[in-house]
């Protein structure tokens, strides 16, 4: 059982990984970089001197971004070991996990992951005002472990006490509220700063998806070949 889940996690982090990093060097990457020109004071918008949105900011750098092809893999591997020891999981509970299964299992991760963290603490480009980073992490924790808890209860809970204490942990987290900054500044248009974010939500909900739709490809594959394993070792 735990080499099936660490083979079909490492088959599908990689992959989605891969398409993930590539997408977002394509989408996300020259948006950071255009926001970063203006955090470095190359470019000012406020009181300046009206400036093109359209700059040439896709510098190509072998080393950065094939470190960040290496993480975006790491990350997304990380992410699959959860998601495939939870469907192993439910599988043994009765669920059936197939690739289209995995879409929703996919979708369900985004929502945990990205848009629950999301829908207070939105994604930030460089140069704009936050709050202190370590009370941004803890909310963001808090909120992804809520958010996962309540999903699984939404999925697998039976009757009304399951489904609201769902939605409790579905709302805590932004009745308390997101650390917030004491002052709204920064240099970086809000055109970037929403683009970024839009960006960020849709390359994030894409990735969820294939890893989702990978995760259930390989854990069924990975179950079929156990399977047929555990047979061919009977009939000898």
């Amino acid at each position: 059982m735990f080499s099936r889940i660490v083979a079909s996690a490492v088959f599908a982090g990689a992959a989605a990984g891969l398409i993930a990093a590539l997408l977002q060097l394509a989408f996300v990457q020259p948006v950071l970089l255009h926001a970063e020109l203006y955090e470095s004071g190359a470019l000012v918008h406020f009181g300046g001197t009206p400036v093109s949105a359209h700059q040439d900011v896709l510098a190509f750098d072998p080393l950065r971004d094939g470190l960040s092809v290496l993480f975006t893999m790491l990350t997304y591997t990380g992410y699959a070991l959860i998601l495939v020891a939870l469907m192993a999981h439910a599988e043994s509970r009765g669920t059936r996990i197939t690739a289209r299964s995995g879409i929703l299992w996919g979708i369900a991760g985004f929502v945990a992951v990205h848009f629950a963290p999301g829908f207070s603490l939105a994604p930030e480009v460089p140069g704009v005002a936050a709050a202190d980073v370590f009370d941004r992490q803890i909310w963001w924790f808090a909120t992804v472990a809520t958010a996962g808890l309540a999903i699984w209860l939404i999925a697998f809970g039976r009757g009304f006490v399951a489904w609201g204490a769902a939605a409790v942990l579905l709302l805590a987290p932004h009745v308390i509220g997101a650390p917030e900054p004491d002052v709204f500044t920064g240099p970086v248009p809000t055109e970037i700063g929403a683009l970024f974010a839009a960006r960020a939500f849709g390359i994030g909900l894409a990735a969820w998806v294939l890893l989702g739709c990978f995760a259930g490809y390989f854990w069924q594959r990975e179950g079929a070949r156990a399977g047929a394993a555990q047979t061919a070792q009977a009939g000898s």
